[in-house]
């Protein structure tokens, strides 16, 4: 299991003060923690694509190309890519050009986003929020596995054979579906034979099963091997030296944001009870201990029938700058090894 770390470089005030980081500084702080995640030993670290006042992440290949120049052996992704909203072509130069500044280190998650700004920002109707989706996520594929593209569709110009440069490093760069709880989603994401990143901010683990055992059944119906059908988590979580220490670090930021976007959607304040029930035994969120979260990882992976990646999502944390190092460090150093150890004990006596 490959284990990570997802940001929508959050910026928010502190419920304390009031004050607002400056921009600026939380990028920097942002990219500290991208070099943190890569010096503990990391596998992968995402940006998301965001486009409100809370998040600094509306240009993410801008900040993974500034990541790429500074990191030496993480993989670099999206997390995730509006394709909806995004023309194929400059999505796929963005990356093929980061995939060059990192020697071969990037990959693409691309999903139609859980927020709707994008799409009248970019003079999109959300009446096409599925078509727009369906038709750039087949120009992207094409676009991997050739450089001179002939294709057409109804959102875009027809592309009648020019070549699309730069080429990345790698011969065939990663691009995962994102995916967050449309059953169409996943069995698209299988039929395709893409691996699968699966947001899962709330609930337990185990509901997801169902859909999960619905991509692998429809890839393998179309004939991909069940080996190539991976299935990546995206959960909301945060390492600290107790589980105490993790949950107040973490809480304050999770807490704004639940409550602002909720607002939007028409939902109840968040509580300090909510959000132990979702750090509790049943519930979603990775947020304790070394080894509290140690256990959570595995009974995720067992639920879901194998994790091929997990990864963090931890700007809610973004206040806590120590903390927030801290946990990366804990993630890198103790958790990371220790998953890894147990499942590879578990395939030697399987």
């Amino acid at each position: 299991m490959e284990i990570g770390i997802d940001s929508f470089a959050a910026t928010i005030p502190n419920p304390a003060t009031g004050h607002t980081v400056p921009a600026a500084d939380r990028m920097e702080t942002l990219l500290a923690e991208v070099e943190t995640a890569d010096r503990v030993g990391l596998d992968v670290f995402g940006v998301g694509e965001h486009h409100r006042k809370e998040f600094l992440d509306a240009a993410p290949a801008i900040i993974l190309a500034a990541a790429a120049a500074r990191t030496k052996r993480i993989r670099l992704t999206s997390a995730v890519t509006v394709l909806s909203a995004a023309d194929p072509v400059r999505v796929f130069q963005d990356f093929a050009t980061i995939d060059l500044i990192s020697k071969g280190r990037t990959e693409i998650v691309v999903g139609r986003g859980s927020f709707g700004e994008a799409y009248p920002l970019y003079g999109f109707a959300m009446n096409d929020y599925d078509a727009l989706f369906v038709e750039k996520l087949d120009l992207l594929l094409k676009l991997r596995e050739e450089t001179n593209v002939t294709w057409r569709g109804r959102f875009r110009p027809a592309l009648t054979g020019q070549g699309v440069y730069p080429r990345p490093r790698q011969a065939r760069m990663p691009i995962w579906l994102g995916v967050g709880g449309t059953p169409q989603s996943f069995a698209r994401a299988g039929t395709l034979g893409l691996p699968l990143m699966v947001a899962i901010i709330g609930g337990s683990f185990d509901r997801f099963r169902p859909l999960v055992d619905l991509y692998r059944e429809a890839g393998q119906r179309a004939g991909h091997a069940p080996e190539t059908l991976k299935v990546g988590i995206h959960a909301m979580g945060f390492v600290g030296d107790t589980d105490e220490a993790a949950a107040d670090a973490f809480f304050p930021g999770w807490a704004y944001m639940a409550t602002e976007i909720g607002r939007e959607r028409g939902w109840s304040k968040a509580t300090r009870a909510q959000f132990n029930a979702m750090r509790g035994p049943q519930g979603a969120f990775l947020i304790g201990n070394p080894q509290t979260v140690r256990d959570k990882i595995l009974a995720a992976n067992e639920a879901l029938g194998g994790i091929s990646r997990l990864t963090f999502q931890m700007s809610s944390a973004m206040l806590e700058t120590e903390a927030m190092q801290r946990s990366i460090e804990l993630l890198g150093t103790e958790v990371a090894p220790a998953v890894k150890a147990a499942l590879s004990k578990e395939l030697r006596h399987g």
